[in-house]
């Protein structure tokens, strides 16, 4: 028997759904390090949801968040073996900041610190379960008994998990209140304006000015996924990293353009080629100095990068 849906009822589907969707969001690419596969999960979680009449549902968004969770997880498992044979360092899809993707108010601080890409990178550290307990605590901020009934554990079992997850991440962590300088990043401000420095610098051809703001013991990550032409390895030292980046900046290709834009909450350089992406670079920044470069050219973790998606 078909069942029937009123407009009323598709309105107020449509309302939660627009309601809920950038914290499922949220959840999901941490989760995952990706953009267009988080979508498509909380597409599917909303589209799987509908059968339910959330308003019987004693928790929607905690139900919400299980359906999410538990997709990520059979997301990661499938795509384990491809990880493990993947071509040179890996790094998370570029997020770019926006509308599109609204962090929720209440949120907004923690959200910002945890979508930088060395962020990610050290989620990737902890198991699909762990990950799931530390994202729903340190950046959602759940209670471990709306934690619990979202991974199907205890609270008790939660809470130590969390606490291992936390250690993993960062052994000399301490109590909850205490947050470790490599998690926790500098401000946006800060960030921008030593990006903005090393633009000129690499621009302008200014070696001087570029080795100036860019750690001796910096490094570089290059993420090409064997698509494209990228370094296999992570290159060390401000030296070889300015080198390399010249030698990257010689040789691009006619109708190359970037601009500066909001990637991962903080200050980074899409480019494009005659309108389609062809990379994207983001920094981690300590002390005023470059600690650490990422960047992306893998065109599979591009494609959600619409042409003047950025203003040049």
């Amino acid at each position: 028997m078909e069942i029937e849906i009123t407009g009323a009822e598709m309105e107020t589907a449509m309302q939660r759904y627009l309601s809920y969707k950038p914290l499922m969001f949220s959840l999901a690419y941490r989760m995952l390090g990706s953009v267009m596969d988080a979508e498509d999960i909380v597409q599917e979680a909303f589209l799987y949801a509908s059968g339910t009449n959330l308003d019987h549902v004693h928790n929607p968004k905690a139900y919400l968040c299980k359906i999410v969770t538990n997709r990520c997880i059979d997301h990661l498992r499938s795509a384990s073996k491809k990880r493990e044979v993947y071509v040179g360092p890996w790094l998370p899809e570029p997020l770019l900041t926006s509308e599109e993707h609204p962090i929720p108010p209440d949120l907004a601080l923690t959200h910002k610190e945890s979508l930088s890409t060395a962020y990610l990178l050290l989620l990737q550290q902890l198991s699909w379960v762990e990950r799931a307990v530390f994202l729903l605590r340190e950046v959602l901020q759940y209670d471990y008994e709306e934690i619990a009934e979202i991974v199907g554990k205890s609270s008790t079992n939660c809470r130590q998990i969390f606490r291992r997850a936390k250690q993993a991440i960062s052994p000399s962590s301490g109590q909850d209140s205490e947050r470790n300088t490599k998690i926790k990043q500098p401000l946006k401000e800060q960030t921008a304006a030593v990006v903005e420095q090393f633009v000129h610098a690499l621009t302008s051809g200014n070696m001087a000015q570029l080795l100036s703001i860019v750690k001796s013991d910096a490094i570089l990550y290059s993420d090409g996924g064997g698509k494209v032409k990228a370094a296999i390895k992570p290159i060390e030292g401000a030296e070889r990293i300015a080198m390399f980046l010249a030698g990257v900046l010689a040789k691009v290709p006619e109708g190359y353009h970037y601009a500066l834009a909001n990637v991962n909450e903080q200050l980074g350089i899409v480019a494009y080629v005659n309108d389609q992406p062809h990379n994207v670079l983001t920094f981690q920044v300590e002390g005023g100095q470059i600690q650490a470069f990422y960047l992306v050219v893998n065109p599979d973790k591009l494609r959600h990068l619409e042409a003047g998606s950025v203003e040049s």
